[in-house]
């Protein structure tokens, strides 16, 4: 598939905006550079999945009172945020890691399905092989070990190893890793799937896309996109 030159263009400046945001990140854990910019770093992706919660209610005085709550206790503790930018990154790390693990590890529990596995059948309108199944089911098990794996290792190095160390693994090495989990799947995945049961990214993306503005009952999967590739 070839790429247009705003595509590439677009898919440069994201990787340029990640490396810089995990550069600036990494400094700030180590306690070098601006403690405000840290802090916002910090911050933004726990305030914005917050943010994004309370503007998705159906209440807008529960979203209103919500926001100013959450911004009155941020400039409430900023000075105490920056005092512990590296404790603010440990927490922001272990905990999206630990609810991405959630978010794909539940779904294996009981007798429904898979999360892969719910997005690929959206993606095959409801049609999928005993193949494709039991390969998206082996796949949200993989990135539930992931996902649970880096806290864990954040974690030990936390405690265990000077925080410059640990700030390497959490802000230099996650995307790396991801990558490398994608990689891995990709090859697992054209190892074990003939070409017909591997529809492109752009397919899965549109298929998530109608899926999630379909109105259906609350056993529908309404969770955030996932950074796995069901196809």
């Amino acid at each position: 598939m070839s790429l247009s030159p705003g595509q590439l263009l677009r898919g440069l400046a994201v990787v340029v905006f990640l490396a810089a945001w995990a550069f600036l990140a990494h400094t700030g854990s180590a306690g070098e550079g601006s403690g405000d910019l840290a802090v916002l770093l910090g911050v933004a992706p726990i305030g914005a999945a917050l943010g994004l919660l309370l503007w998705r209610s159906s209440h807008p005085a529960l979203t209103g009172t919500g926001i100013l709550a959450m911004l009155g206790g941020l400039a409430w503790y900023w000075p105490t945020l920056r005092e512990n930018v590296a404790l603010l990154f440990f927490i922001q790390h272990l905990g999206t890691n630990l609810a991405l693990g959630a978010l794909f590890g539940r779904s294996l529990l009981g007798d429904g399905e898979a999360l892969i596995t719910q997005l690929a059948r959206a993606v095959h309108q409801g049609e999928l092989s005993e193949r494709k199944r039991l390969y998206t089911r082996q796949a949200t098990l993989a990135w539930t070990l992931f996902f649970l794996g880096n806290a864990l290792i954040s974690a030990i190095l936390w405690l265990l190893a000077p925080h410059p160390v640990w700030s390497i693994f959490a802000n230099l090495m996650s995307a790396p890793l991801l990558a490398a989990m994608f990689i891995g799947e990709h090859l697992w995945r054209a190892r074990v799937l003939p070409p017909d049961e591997r529809p492109s990214i752009a397919q899965v993306a549109r298929a998530y896309r109608m899926r999630n503005r379909q109105p259906g009952p609350a056993t529908d999967l309404k969770t955030p996109q996932p950074p796995a590739n069901p196809s």
